[in-house]
This record gives structure tokens, C-alpha cells and sequence, in this order.
């Protein structure tokens, strides 16, 4: 089964979910490091759906920029946001993991756990 890690190497828990991957049967694992190789916008709302949360569920809200552009309103849409995160990437919480058995935002590492 293969593994894709939308990761960030700064972040602990993307580390730790990319070694759980890593020692883990027969799962070959592809680094996606989104900050240089940003997903689409389509990319990015289909592994939301997958994951079964919307793109605000996937924001870092708590991200000074996600702030100053105002994306914190409830009223910004799903569509601003997407665009936001494609446009600044730092934006998209992380790590995403999708695999043949669905796909997850592992907040806390052990979610990945579910898909592999």
C-alpha cells in the first residue's frame, strides 16, 4: 500500500506521523512537502472530503496570517479558504496522510493509525 504524507519537517507531529509510516508494514511512503509543492485547490477539497472536514477544519487558524486575513470569520467561505492555503500554504494544517483506506488530518499522530 502506498502512503502520501502532505508534510512539514519543522512540525513534531508531522515527524512523528511520517516515522510511524516509515515502520509500518508494507507501506511505501511518498513526502509531499507542501510548502514547496503545494497542492491545487481541487486536490486540496477532495483530500477534505475524504477526510470528512471541511476546509476550515483543515486551517491553521491559530496561524498569525490565517488572522490578519481575516480567516477566523465564520462567515468566510470554504472557497476563500482554499484559496488562501493554496496561495499560502503555510496555512493548510498538516500532516495529511491519504492511503488506499482513506485520508486524515493526524491531529493527534495516532489518527494515521486509522488508514494504514
Amino acid at each position: 500500500m502506498q502512503a502520501i504524507i502532505y508534510h512539514n519537517p519543522r512540525c513534531g507531529t508531522s515527524r512523528k506521523t511520517l516515522e510511524i509510516l516509515e515502520k509500518a508494514p508494507a507501506i511505501a511512503v511518498r513526502v509531499v512537502e507542501y510548502l514547496n509543492d503545494t497542492p491545487s485547490k481541487k486536490k486540496l477539497a477532495d483530500l477534505y472530503k475524504k477526510a470528512g472536514i471541511s476546509p476550515r477544519d483543515g486551517l491553521r487558524a491559530k496561524e498569525s496570517l490565517a488572522k490578519e486575513l481575516g480567516l477566523n470569520d465564520p462567515d468566510v467561505s470554504d472557497e476563500a479558504i482554499l484559496d488562501a492555503m493554496v496561495k499560502n500554504p503555510i496555512l493548510i494544517n498538516r500532516p495529511i496522510v491519504e492511503t488506499e483506506k482513506g485520508v486524515r488530518l493526524c491531529r493527534p499522530q495516532d489518527l494515521v493509525k486509522e488508514i494504514i
